[in-house]
């Protein structure tokens, strides 16, 4: 009796012992980002038509959902129109926003910034746009027939105290010379900054990164960097950021770009390729990466 008593009880323990275990495996591997660690989207989301198979109601569901399980602290988004984003805000109590329609007000596209209001606080922000008159709202001098615009933001980060910029934009996807003259004048807005505080610049460049005048304009001298090329980790890599609502392609191009300037590390970065029964969010992949902001390389 004693040794079955004995025997139960060393199988109960081991058990216990087993589930611990797999209980700290499921925790580690769900783990959340060092405290340091902030995470940054770039995300098309894709006008919002109500033509179907990709009309916003059914679309609108999925977008929260790959939002939610990224967990940014700090999105910029392209293409979205006023309601829509009204709509996704709503969908996403936990960020604030910040932006304007590219022709003024709430007309066209927006440059939407989203930020989690527990982490990041504004401090400054502005718009401009991508022409030779940049201060005039809705201005075009380059060709282009969409009016370009870039939001920024300055913000504090609430754990770290880190103060930094994100500007987030939308090249022109028709004209070439006119996504160099984008390049250049987003440059040099940076650089009038005259500032030590870390940069980002996210969006869709509608070029391939690493293969377009406009990339090398805004990379040369190394004044900005891709994070892409600077991660520790990549997750995705060779797949196309711009799906078309079509299969996945493996061997395609990153248009859709997270640069940095100044202390930056990358950790990590994703293009996340998620979709729901067969259905894409938007007729882009969010692309992701996790930074520190103040360290060093």
């Amino acid at each position: 009796m004693t040794t079955a008593i004995f025997f139960f009880m060393a199988r109960w323990r081991c058990l216990a012992l087993v589930a611990s275990l797999c209980a700290f495996t499921f925790v580690c591997g769900h783990a959340q980002p060092a405290d340091d660690v902030l995470c940054v989207m770039t995300y098309n989301l894709r006008y919002a038509s109500p033509n179907p198979p990709h009309d916003w109601p059914t679309r609108r569901p999925l977008v929260r959902e790959v939002i939610q399980k990224m967990s940014p602290d700090v999105i910029g988004t392209q293409e979205g129109l006023f309601q829509q984003l009204r709509e996704l805000a709503a969908d996403l109590p936990e960020y604030d926003t910040i932006g304007l329609g590219r022709e003024g007000g709430s007309r066209s596209e927006f440059m939407m910034v989203f930020f989690r209001k527990s982490r990041l606080e504004p401090l400054a922000y502005d718009h401009f746009w991508l022409s030779d008159t940049p201060e005039v709202i809705g201005s075009s001098t380059w060709g282009n027939s969409n009016r370009r615009m870039v939001t920024w933001v300055k913000f504090r980060d609430l754990r770290t105290k880190q103060e930094f910029y994100f500007w987030n934009t939308h090249f022109d996807h028709q004209i070439q010379p006119a996504r160099e003259k984008s390049a250049e004048l987003v440059r040099k807005r940076v650089e009038a900054l005259d500032t030590k505080l870390p940069a980002l610049l996210v969006g869709d460049f509608n070029a391939p990164a690493g293969n377009n005048k406009a990339f090398d304009i805004l990379t040369k001298d190394g004044f900005f960097q891709d994070t892409w090329d600077t991660a520790r980790e990549r997750v995705g890599e060779g797949v196309a950021t711009f799906n078309g609502f079509k299969a996945l392609q493996k061997s395609g191009v990153r248009i859709d770009w997270i640069l940095s300037r100044g202390a930056v590390v990358t950790d990590k970065t994703e293009i996340v390729t998620f979709t729901r029964d067969g259905q894409f969010p938007s007729d882009h992949f969010p692309v992701v990466a996790w930074l520190r902001l103040g360290a060093n390389p």
